[in-house]
């Protein structure tokens, strides 16, 4: 098996991804200058330097020392909200930094590399479900900064410089089942780690934004994805690209939808915490229903979600039960 950089390789997922790369075989060196990562959530004896991913010229001397075949990127600033009130550190970080770490990776002849993106490529998306071809109107600067990358990477495939695969992640959720490693977002902002922190008594309730939109019960529908179903889909997109595989995107999702009151009952029956509600006026950008359609994803890696909601939640309240301060 291939040896493999993973740039972002101590924050959340792409903490599972080492972990699921591991157990597929796979040498991995990690990067991370732990500004949002842990190192805790590796394993001691992984190969681990911590730099900026924008240092070019480390970047390429690790790839040397280590003989790197191929890259995952997960370093990303990635809280929608903060993107739009500080921009500049997001075009910094997620652009400036990525034509650093593409430049590194150029130099030592590494030309393979699977890119995290976002669902937030599409902005306030009309399709639902919806594809890969659907209109990309990003609409913050969060998701401005993904699309940027993903066409960078597309010029530079036209010019034969890297092959890549583009993963547009939808609602990352869950945590590996040992329970050792989880979601530790500072500030936290996904909706399921929130709901647990009420269950856990570190907050009063849980808000919901809006229940006036046109779903079943008013409250917007999302797509969540067990991490480790997309750490799965990490080790598909590289082993399609190790076996000459074309550059492509692809949607991750589980392709079902979850309203924000079905999220909350789910969290209410696996903790046993009734979990008290406080209902907030709609947040600017938030789309009624957003879906996956997961068709092209199926028919080319062939890798179906192995983790309904339930489990995700699960999963999730091991991890914050026994972490319930992060690491």
């Amino acid at each position: 098996m291939s040896k493999v950089m993973v740039a972002g390789g101590a924050g959340y997922i792409g903490s599972h991804t080492v972990r699921q790369l591991q157990k597929n075989g796979y040498s991995v060196v990690v990067v991370d200058n732990l500004s949002r990562g842990y190192r805790a959530a590796l394993p001691k004896e992984i190969a681990f330097y911590q730099v900026d991913i924008g240092n070019t010229e480390e970047i390429a001397a690790i790839c040397q020392k280590e003989q790197v075949e191929a890259a995952l990127h997960f370093a990303a600033l990635i809280e929608v909200g903060i993107s739009q009130k500080e921009p500049f550190s997001f075009y910094d970080n997620n652009v400036k930094q990525t034509l650093g770490l593409l430049d590194g990776l150029q130099k030592a002849g590494v030309g393979k590399l699977i890119f995290s993106s976002t669902a937030a490529v599409y902005g306030v998306a009309q399709a639902k479900p919806l594809s890969e071809d659907a209109p990309k109107a990003p609409a913050s600067v969060y998701g401005r900064t993904k699309y940027m990358v993903e066409q960078i990477l597309e010029d530079l495939d036209m010019v034969g410089a890297m092959r890549y695969v583009a993963l547009r992640y939808f609602n990352a959720a869950g945590a590996d089942p040992v329970g050792d490693i989880g979601e530790s977002h500072r500030p936290e902002t996904h909706l399921i780690p929130l709901i647990l922190q009420v269950a856990l008594g570190q907050r009063a309730s849980i808000s919901i934004f809006g229940d006036d939109y046109p779903t079943p019960d008013g409250t917007c529908i999302r797509d969540y994805v067990h991490v480790n179903d997309l750490a799965d889909a990490h080790i598909a997109a590289l082993q399609y690209l190790e076996d000459g595989g074309k550059s492509d995107v692809f949607n991750v999702g589980s392709g079902s939808g979850y309203s924000v009151k079905e999220v909350i009952e789910c969290c209410r029956e696996v903790t046993g915490h009734p979990i008290p509600v406080e209902y907030a006026p709609r947040r600017e950008g938030d789309v009624p229903v957003l879906l996956a359609d997961t068709s092209h994803i199926q028919k080319v890696f062939n890798c179906p979600p192995q983790h309904d909601l339930r489990h995700i939640v699960e999963t999730a309240w091991i991890w914050h039960k026994t972490h319930p301060h992060g690491f």
